[in-house]
């Protein structure tokens, strides 16, 4: 989850909300930021938060009691093989940029445990074979990934507003392209994005979220149960060229 602090308590994105925002966002690129396999590139995109963890517990929960964001939660393997496990069906591109995101996400913790360095040496290895199969090469592969990392940043600023006030630009990540993108919000609220990245000139994308009033909660199963009961709700952003 995606948990952020408002005025009545928490607001909740779900992770796999976040991976769909991040799929508008690559639906409206401009031609030239595109990849080969485009609809599967946004299938990759939107699906690569999914398969989260099954709550058995507190796990959703920080030692406080309170709805916890996935950044105060350790990263498990097990979601990144369930992952790994239901996008090979998906095909070898969706699959190929999905381990790509794997291997960015675990790398740093390829010393930590023996089963980390094995599933990334695996994904090392499902790389090359994509790759390969697929008739294209590292550089072609990187671009797309990029398209994805991209796409997935921009999205978690969104979500977790993370918006400087004041007109103040913040950067984004560097596309497909290589250029650095920034964002900033206008004082009508309009977003603007430096170079302006999308082929319409107002883009509308929007997230689900839900409120919960309530602050502290036993267990899982009360969050859980809390969610349930909440209403859902869509957060709209309107981007603009200029």
């Amino acid at each position: 989850m995606i948990v952020n602090t408002v005025p009545q308590g928490w607001e909740i994105i779900y992770q796999q909300a976040h991976g769909v925002l991040a799929a508008q966002l690559a639906y409206h690129l401009k031609p030239e930021l595109q990849c080969r396999h485009w609809v599967e590139t946004i299938i990759a995109i939107a699906n690569h938060d999914n398969r989260q963890k099954t709550w058995r517990g507190k796990d959703g929960l920080t030692p406080a009691g309170a709805p916890a964001d996935f950044t105060l939660l350790p990263t498990t393997l097990e979601q990144a093989q369930d992952l790994m496990h239901a996008v090979r069906f998906q095909g070898r591109w969706v699959t190929l940029l999905t381990s790509m995101h794997m291997s960015f996400l675990y790398e740093s913790r390829r010393r930590e445990q023996k089963s980390a360095a094995t599933f990334l040496d695996e994904q090392q290895a499902l790389q090359r074979e994509s790759r390969r199969s697929l008739g294209i090469s590292r550089k072609e592969a990187d671009r797309a990934y990029a398209i994805m990392q991209w796409c997935d940043r921009f999205s978690l600023i969104l979500c977790r507003n993370e918006l400087p006030a004041g007109e103040r630009a913040l950067e984004i990540t560097a596309g497909p392209d290589g250029e650095t993108y920034f964002i900033k919000q206008l004082q009508n609220g309009l977003l603007h994005a430096e170079p302006w990245p999308f082929a319409p000139e107002q883009v509308q994308v929007q997230v689900e979220y839900r409120v919960l009033e309530q602050l502290q909660f036993k267990n899982d199963q009360e969050l859980a149960r809390a969610l349930r009961q909440a209403k859902p709700e869509f957060k709209t952003w309107m981007l603009g060229a200029t």
